[in-house]
């Protein structure tokens, strides 16, 4: 029981470690496909992130020692599943408690939320959950065959044609059971009213934020890791890859930066353009206004912490500020929108330039 709770921890972690990293582009895609982001279908394609990892952890680990493994061979006869039923069935006792028994159902029963998951999010029908079953079962029992493909001088787990078949009987189940839920729910093809502006919510607004800090995040991180190896490597300076400043100042430098051009050029952020909002509504020039909207949004907030010091200080003050301006300006139009004195509204609603009065 031990190793499945942590085997479940792994799939969890890796799971939600790709969903932060995907976020963003997967807001963009669902505003701009279904109009609007919904818990609901972010928590299910969360789910099936983790769900795609659960598959792997549970098959393939924990990777045993390659002292201590012992080789096995391949059961290629289908018929193999029929027998281990009946045997089960014959045995004395309580026939749902058979080992051979409770292996199939797991079996059965691993595969049925991947024909849930493209039915109601990919819009794919019963073939396609018997095709996509069996090919993902064939990896993993290749992978098993081949002895996660050279890692180990044999198998160590059987490869087994049964498991293949119940697999992707469990993507069939999985894909007949989801037709329950309403066509209208089921798809990635874009909607109809996909256009048509929506209203301009707090948390709509909350969500362009979170694809700021995210985005910035990830461009400081990819930013300093690339600094810190051409240091390391290129300059081989180990001083100044354990000083870290130089890292520190290049990756907030080019975050900063890339969040100044983006708003200048478009007038937006890379959470606006996400969620696709838009600011409107300038009283001065318009370079000036998209300036000050990046001087209160997260470009600017870590560009002063270039400057160290109070400066350091100070934009973690300005971060609560902007937090606590979402819940209490108009539409969550927060600092930005104080600053430049202009208004959210739905990018969709509008054609025109987003700074016009």
């Amino acid at each position: 029981m031990g190793d499945q709770v942590w085997l479940a921890f792994i799939a969890i972690a890796i799971g939600v470690g790709f969903g932060i990293l995907l976020f963003v582009p997967f807001v963009a895609i669902s505003y701009r496909r279904r109009g609007r982001l919904t818990l609901g279908r972010t928590l299910l394609w969360l789910a099936a992130l983790v769900y795609f990892w659960a598959i792997w952890t549970y098959t393939l680990l924990p990777l045993p020692d390659p002292e201590t493994i012992r080789c096995v061979g391949a059961i290629t006869d289908p018929m193999a599943v029929v027998r281990d039923i009946q045997k089960a069935v014959a045995a004395p006792g309580n026939t749902l408690t058979q080992p051979a028994l409770l292996q199939l159902v797991f079996n059965v029963m691993l595969f049925v939320p991947l024909g849930a998951f493209l039915r109601i999010l990919g819009g794919r029908g019963i073939l396609a959950a018997l095709l996509v079953g069996l090919g993902l079962s064939l990896l993993i029992e290749t992978t098993q065959l081949t002895g996660v493909w050279g890692l180990y001088p044999c198998a160590y787990r059987f490869f087994d044609v049964g498991d293949l078949m119940t697999n992707a009987l469990g993507a069939v189940i999985g894909s007949a059971l989801a037709l329950v839920v309403p066509r209208s729910m089921r798809g990635m093809a874009a909607k109809p009213d996909a256009a048509l502006p929506r209203p301009v919510t707090r948390g709509r607004r909350a969500v362009a934020m979170l694809c700021d800090a995210l985005g910035f995040g990830f461009v400081v991180t990819g930013t300093s890791v690339v600094t810190q190896v051409w240091l390391q490597y290129v300059v081989q300076d180990r001083q100044a890859v354990l000083d870290g400043r130089i890292a520190e100042l290049v990756s907030l430098t080019a975050a900063s930066g890339l969040w100044l051009v983006v708003i200048l050029a478009t007038g937006r952020s890379v959470g606006d353009l996400a969620v696709q909002l838009r600011y409107r509504g300038a009283r001065m020039p318009v370079p000036l206004a998209r300036a000050l909207r990046w001087a209160g949004g997260i470009g600017g907030i870590g560009a002063l912490q270039l400057l160290g010091g109070v400066f350091d200080a100070l934009s973690s003050w300005l971060m609560l500020l902007a937090v606590v301006l979402l819940f209490t300006t108009r539409r969550g139009r927060g600092l930005p929108g104080l600053l430049s004195g202009q208004e959210l509204t739905d990018a969709r609603a509008d054609a025109t330039s987003s700074d016009i009065p």
